[in-house]
């Protein structure tokens, strides 16, 4: 008798520990990742061999690195800054429609800024004897086809520049993010993000490739983020913690002056101010951002960023996929989500989790968990998701001031239900609890 009740025992544990197994088995290539130590944000974490490099740029790179550089080569990264002389086909603005009061004209470009959702243009203007540029007073919304007058001081340090476009140079605005090298060292090594802006300067590595570059991804989740962070958060020049604007009139900048990869982030970067409950011109009063460049700003408040996740465990580092252009579905969330498990979802099927259909808009996770929240510029579609993952009802957004087009169950049902309605279907759907009644 006992031996059988052993027998049994063993039997039932076993079952136990599959289906436990098979609950928790998605975590498991993360486990190392999530219970490693915090070093903290004050550490200086970039390798001591690389402290007196300097920037070499990435055509240094391809010899022993040539799969990962081919697919950073066709990431929207290296296409942040490009010369429209060289290579005429990155203009994606209608010059035919430029209207007659713009400061330029296409030859006047010297570079171009972007293209995905919006276009701007560098015009040469140098500064006490040195390289520099100015921005062109109007910009190409590439989502709705027109331009826009386009006044950089309003978006950059109204207080510190005079309201004038010739007056505001892009090494204190664009510059430190969009060219490798600027930055720490105020030189424009390469155009666009290149494998420096993340790895740090390169030149000892390239001449001993045992001299290590800043890797990322040995660093703990929080350092490894800062990667990212120093282009996709918004932030106030760190200088303001102790003077105020009109100290640093003419020479504020909008990115964390000095900083390489691996330094620590926080010694250079003051991120731009939020208090839950309060709605600024960047964050609605939940701290989901208006703008664009904000998942930084969102994520390091979300459960998924206090727990460990990284943006590298979503985005390839190199290739950036997937991206808002290239959406797998709901293949990358699964990765490490699965029905009934610990981490959710919790019911047993995507029907019974989302209450639509399975192929329909309402069951993809990023429509209820990343809706489309910000703007990139004030005349621009809601195309901007949030990193902020929770999911808010339409009461919160009500309560929040935000524009009922923010709300993923609005944004879908505007013509059939209101507000009201469709959080009382929440309520049917057993879907609300005390914190968002």
């Amino acid at each position: 008798m006992k031996k059988l009740l052993f027998i049994l025992t063993i039997v039932v544990l076993s079952i136990v520990g599959y289906f436990g197994y098979q609950e928790t088995s998605k975590i498991i290539p993360f486990y190392t990742q999530l219970k490693q130590d915090r070093v903290g944000t004050e550490v200086d974490l970039q390798p001591i061999e690389q402290k007196g490099a300097h920037f070499v740029g990435s055509s240094q790179c391809i010899e022993c690195h040539k799969e990962k550089h081919q697919t950073w080569s066709h990431s929207r990264h290296p296409k942040m800054i490009q010369n429209p002389v060289k290579n005429p086909e990155v203009v994606v603005a209608d010059f035919s429609q430029l209207p007659a009061n713009a400061n330029f004209t296409l030859k006047d470009a010297v570079y171009t800024v972007g293209g995905k959702f919006k276009q701007r243009f560098m015009l040469r203007k140098d500064s006490n004897g040195t390289e520099d540029y100015v921005l062109g007073n109007y910009q190409w919304n590439v989502q709705t086809q027109k331009w826009q007058s386009f006044k950089p001081w309003k978006y950059w340090y109204k207080d510190a520049y005079p309201h004038a476009n010739e007056e505001l140079p892009t090494s204190r605005a664009c510059d430190g993010c969009h060219f490798t090298g600027f930055m720490s060292k105020e030189k424009r090594v390469e155009s666009g993000i290149a494998c420096e802006s993340c790895h740090g300067p390169a030149s000892e590595h390239v001449k001993n490739p045992d001299s290590p570059v800043y890797l990322a991804i040995n660093s703990d989740p929080v350092r490894q983020n800062e990667v990212c962070l120093q282009c996709h958060m918004r932030n106030r020049d760190k200088r303001l913690e102790d003077h105020n604007i009109s100290a640093l009139f003419g020479d504020a900048r909008d990115y964390p002056f000095g900083y390489e990869p691996g330094k620590p982030l926080s010694q250079y970067k003051m991120v731009a101010p939020f208090v839950l409950g309060q709605e600024t011109k960047e964050f609605y009063a939940n701290g989901m951002g208006k703008k664009n460049r904000t998942q930084g700003n969102e994520f390091v408040h979300s459960m998924k960023g206090k727990h460990g996740i990284t943006c590298i465990n979503c985005h390839s580092p190199h290739s950036l996929q997937p991206t808002a252009e290239k959406n797998t579905g709901n293949n990358l969330c699964m990765k490490c989500h699965s029905f009934n498990s610990p981490i959710g979802p919790h019911q047993n099927s995507l029907e019974e989790h989302t209450r639509h259909k399975a192929d329909s808009k309402g069951s993809l996770c990023v429509e209820c968990h990343m809706p489309k929240v910000g703007k990139h510029t004030g005349k621009s579609p809601l195309t901007v998701r949030t990193h902020m993952f929770g999911f808010v009802t339409p009461k919160e957004t009500l309560m929040y001031k935000m524009p009922k087009e923010t709300n993923a169950c609005f944004a879908c049902h505007k013509q059939d239900r209101t507000m009201k309605t469709l959080q009382n279907d929440l309520k049917e759907w057993g879907m609300v609890g005390w914190n968002k009644r």
